[in-house]
């Protein structure tokens, strides 16, 4: 059991949140929501004892352990891989490192010989005697080549240090697990495991993650961050998005009848219950549905903006064909190769692979900032291309660093006076002064909103979107996913969002050194296909630069 009493956190005139009573108990999962700047990473430091509250206190029962995801990837350099997995439980280590240094010792005293014995024997109540083997299994499943392991964290790139990260925070069976965005730069596959794992995880997990699949594979309940205040919710993040704006339909007709509004949510809960029933943990939800207090439901006062793809023409039977394209890296390692396939109209391809160099490498080729290595591809006379790259410092500095209205001005075609402009980016959440903004101190997400709006303008009939969602918070991905689900033209996408993958694209193309996988199959048919399996492993495996 974890305890949250009135508590209250300020940062001079400014209240972040106030008198928040909450309890989290054994064997739920809590998602923590919020808009950008709400406070949930601020939220999770406070139940880890990382940042001190200004009023109220966290109190965390007897005897439990809490295990935290830290993101400080250097904090480790010097130690060996294994070793920091197994740190995830400090009294273990603590206990290896006493004995082990005992046994070291050629001088140790009959003392010592004794209090090595004791801990031997605690160690071992512990688990220590497989700690090695368990945390081997635990980086193998995220990933982590077996070479890897008795590496020193120095040696490993950044992806991996977040992979050792993670299996640190797992090791061990925490009583508590706090986790701060714990998908980030994992791959699907390694998403479904840790989701796996966590739907299996028998004591408590919070967790604070922008990737919707993830908080619906896991989450017993949400716990929101508006109002300026936290809420818990039963039902994972799907259920809490369909009731929030079920619930702000309803706010806008102040003459429906109580009755009804009751019966149009009842009739939704048991369709959720039903579509739920193949989930791991349906028969806890169900249960809690049913005793869900309706009247605590009410509309959320987070803004989504307004993302929708309109083509200035329709494209023709010609889209895309693409034969024999490579390119390789400035270090002489090849990125992709032998990539051919021909895109038909309707095509919304998901375009993976495990090298994100190469996919950005392969945008910037079709977009004409790159050339190939060999091959050649060519677009149908009708297509207009619409291309989000994934870097998009460049068009907000130097002379493109004015003020949002002239920024998004330089864009647009024809005489388009400033209300025009205005409006536009009060659909993409900029309003009253913000338009007066200069682009260059944007934050990362408000960048990607200008750079959709760059394309809404251009209306494109074909898109490249590489990783769109980096930066975006969970309202403007959402947005972003009905945008690109309702665009009647062609699509290249990248991103680490499966609800997205799984909701738009209708093809799945994964390059590599070693060619191309190209796939008719759903993300999640993709993902299980023992073929596709094997037809990725070819495509990094056994190729020389």
């Amino acid at each position: 059991m974890l305890s949250v009493h009135n508590l209250g956190l300020q940062y001079g005139k400014r209240i972040l949140f106030d008198e928040v009573n909450l309890q989290f108990t054994r064997g739920n999962c809590y998602g923590v929501i919020g808009a950008n700047g709400a406070g949930k990473s601020t939220f999770l430091k406070m139940l880890s004892d990382d940042i001190a509250p200004t009023r109220g206190r966290v109190t965390v029962e007897p005897g439990n352990r809490i295990a935290v995801l830290r993101q400080n990837q250097y904090e480790f350099e010097e130690c060996r891989v294994l070793d920091t997995v197994i740190m995830g439980h400090k009294e273990l280590y603590s206990i290896m490192v006493e004995k082990n240094a005992i046994y070291a010792n050629p001088d140790a005293t009959e003392e010592e010989g004794l209090r090595a014995a004791d801990l031997e024997l605690k160690f071992g109540e512990m688990g220590g005697w497989t700690a090695e083997s368990d945390a081997a299994e635990l980086l193998s499943h995220l990933g982590i080549a077996e070479a890897l392991h008795d590496k020193q964290m120095g040696e490993l790139n950044g992806p991996e240090k977040v992979k050792v990260l993670l299996a640190q925070a797992l090791y061990g069976e925490p009583d508590i697990l706090l986790l701060d965005e714990p998908t980030n730069n994992l791959d699907a596959e390694t998403v479904t495991w840790l989701a796996d794992f966590l739907a299996d995880f028998k004591n408590m997990v919070i967790v604070v993650s922008h990737d919707r699949y993830f908080l619906d594979m896991v989450c017993t309940h949400i716990v929101d961050i508006d109002f300026g205040q936290i809420r818990i919710f039963t039902g994972n993040y799907t259920f809490w998005y369909e009731t929030s704006q079920l619930m702000a339909r309803q706010a806008t007709n102040k003459n429906k009848k109580t009755e009804s509004k009751r019966a149009e949510l009842l009739e939704f809960i048991q369709r959720f219950s039903a579509n739920a029933s193949k989930s791991r943990q349906a028969t806890s939800r169900k249960k809690a549905l049913e005793k869900l207090n309706l009247e605590e439901i009410r509309p959320s006062s987070r803004k989504y903006p307004y993302i929708a793809f309109q083509s200035e023409r329709e494209p023709g039977n010609q889209i895309l064909e693409i034969k024999n394209l490579s390119a390789r890296a400035d270090s002489g390692d090849m990125l992709f190769t032998d990539i051919n396939f021909v895109m038909n109209q309707g095509d919304k391809i998901a375009l993976l692979s495990k090298e994100s160099s190469s996919l950005t490498a392969f945008y910037d080729v079709l977009a004409g900032i790159r050339k190939a290595e060999t091959g050649a591809y060519s677009f149908g006379q009708t297509i207009t291309l619409g291309y989000l790259p994934k870097e998009n410092d460049p068009f907000f500095e130097g002379e493109n660093d004015q003020n949002l209205i002239e920024w998004l001005r330089q864009y647009t075609t024809g005489d388009k006076d400033e209300q025009f402009i205005r409006g536009f980016l009060g659909r993409m959440l900029f309003s009253g002064e913000e338009v007066y903004k200069k682009s260059s101190v944007l934050s990362g997400g408000e960048k990607v909103r200008c750079m959709l709006s760059k394309i809404m303008l251009a209306q494109p009939n074909f898109l490249l979107l590489d990783e769109p969602t980096n930066h975006l918070d969970l309202e403007s991905i959402t947005a972003l996913n009905n945008g690109m689900r309702d665009f009647k033209g062609a699509m290249i996408f990248t991103t680490h969002d499966h609800a997205l993958i799984e909701s738009v694209a209708n093809r799945i193309i994964e390059i590599g050194p070693g060619g191309m996988v190209d796939s008719l199959l759903t993300f999640d048919e993709y993902l299980k296909s023992d073929k596709a399996r094997e037809q990725r492993q070819a495509l990094y495996e056994g190729v020389s630069a």
